[in-house]
């Protein structure tokens, strides 16, 4: 007879926290967000740890390179995405390793020949009003010319008019030498000579990077950048239970700082078998998590068999149809809590903490705070980040509003059929995910700020310092459908849903 669970499984939404005491040293200021990344003993130190507990989801629509800069400088991980080529993937994660603070690769760039209505649309675009004008088009062309918007006035142009006709040219810009520039000096010839932007150029005057003055501020309100011990941006990937043993040499070789095996169901021979494999041939410092399961005996499958970290979540995720097509999953509430008790007794026996991530079923903010004081250590995000600037998918207006492009990896369009690989046939037999839009965000900085800050707050009132503390003290309570409708406005008259005359 089939195992029944005695009470239903629950989403974060039906649930609150209920505020303990506060001191008055309990201030957002004072919160540490710090948390573990990796496996580690008792008394130790992790060999990894996040500066905030938020990492990218591994998704074509979510983390590339851009994506991973983005984060890391705001103190999180990206998991590169693997359902693409070894070569592709390994060079999104050598370009997190090799980018240094401050330079940046262009990324809106045009042909001589480029008409100004085509300009105008790829501003519209990306929003860079400062374009590279290279030999080819490309972001490491050969350097011809820079224009920003006051090269080009669009009341008295027709909108044919060529680049090469406004551009700035090159023989009148003021560049640098890219190999022997530092960012001091860059910035210093910024100031001296009262520019925007400073393209770095070598010796064949092929584009190598641009500084912009903007980013001077930037990287000096960037305190919790997530570095290893050479100043290199942490970055991770995804990796698949099908060619890891081609895949994980190309993607250490490049740099990455953690791997993850991406797969809709963990509980299954071929994560351990991964997992057993990476570990003999390239040792044990080499950090993979693995995942996804939805209770104590998926979580304790996958720590014996040597997972740095476990991701929890079947079915949640916004894009995700697997409860809809095959009828499995669990509330990701009740699944982080039954995962993390699993994780305190195996601590508890072994000595050994194995960090939990919470995998989907993130809907507000508050979502995340919740998902922490039930145990998790960290969260992997996906629609949260594909709202923004730096994520990898297309900025797209309808009917007046600006959306951005966000996919599952079980969808057709991503066809990544290793995530949910049952050591079958190598293709896709179904979707478990959908193609789909979610509203635009802006960028990632000012988004993850406001984010926690509200999850800083409701610590506070929590009367907790820091994450430990926080899953000590926290006090949830199961809220009923009537009080979910009480805790947002009711009753009243939203004043942006009319106008006065």
């Amino acid at each position: 007879m089939a195992f029944y669970y005695k009470e239903p499984s629950h989403t974060f939404g039906e649930y609150l926290l209920i505020p303990g005491y506060s001191s008055t040293d309990c201030i957002p200021a004072n919160v540490d967000l710090s948390t573990p990344l990796v496996k580690f003993k008792g008394g130790e130190n992790p060999k990894l740890s996040l500066n905030i507990p938020m990492t990218s989801a591994i998704m074509q629509s979510v983390s590339d390179d851009k994506m991973a800069i983005a984060l890391a400088k705001e103190g999180g991980v990206s998991f590169i995405f693997g359902s693409q080529s070894i070569k592709d993937q390994a060079a999104m994660v050598q370009r997190v390793k090799n980018y240094k603070s401050g330079f940046v690769s262009s990324d809106s760039n045009v042909k001589p020949t480029a008409t100004l209505n085509e300009i105008l649309e790829l501003l519209e675009q990306t929003g860079h009003s400062t374009m590279a004008v290279t030999e080819d088009g490309k972001p490491t062309g050969k350097l011809l010319g820079i224009i920003t918007s006051r090269d080009y006035r669009i009341s008295r142009m027709t909108g044919k008019e060529l680049a090469k006709d406004f551009m700035t040219p090159f023989e009148k810009l003021i560049y640098a030498d890219a190999d022997n520039t530092t960012l001091t000096k860059a910035n210093d010839l910024l100031w001296e000579h009262k520019l925007n932007m400073l393209p770095l150029v070598d010796k064949k005057q092929r584009l190598r990077y641009m500084v912009f003055r903007k980013d001077y501020t930037d990287n000096k309100i960037n305190p919790l950048e997530l570095i290893d011990k050479k100043k290199r941006y942490i970055v991770g990937a995804g990796i698949n239970t099908r060619d890891y043993a081609e895949r994980v040499p190309a993607l250490l070789k490049a740099g990455a700082d953690v791997l993850c095996i991406d797969s809709s169901e963990g509980f299954s021979e071929w994560q351990k078998i991964t997992l057993n494999y990476i570990h003999k041939n390239f040792g044990k410092d080499v950090k993979v998590g693995a995942g996804n399961v939805v209770d104590a005996e998926g979580f304790n499958f996958l720590a014996e068999a040597g997972a740095d970290f476990i991701k929890v979540g079947i079915g949640g995720g916004s894009i995700c149809i697997t409860r809809e097509t095959k009828g499995i999953g669990r509330g990701q509430a009740t699944a982080v809590i039954d995962v993390c008790n699993a994780r305190d007794e195996y601590y508890k026996n072994t000595g050994i903490y194995i960090p939990i991530c919470s995998d989907g079923g993130i809907v507000h903010d508050y979502h995340m705070t919740l998902a922490l004081a039930m145990g998790a250590d960290f969260l992997m995000l996906g629609r949260y980040f594909a709202r923004f600037d730096e994520s990898p998918s297309d900025k797209v207006r309808i009917n007046g509003t600006y959306y951005k492009e966000y996919w599952g990896e079980g969808s057709n369009r991503a066809r990544n059929w290793q995530r949910y690989d049952l050591g079958g046939a190598k293709k896709l037999s179904f979707e478990e995910g959908v193609d789909s839009y979610v509203p635009y965000a802006g960028s990632l900085k000012d988004n993850v700020a406001s984010t926690l800050a509200k999850v800083r707050s409701t610590m506070c009132n929590c009367g907790a310092l820091n994450l430990p503390e926080l899953r000590t003290k926290a006090k949830i309570t199961l809220v009923s459908a009537t009080s979910i409708v009480e805790g947002g406005s009711h009753d009243v008259i939203l004043k942006d849903k009319f106008s006065i005359d």
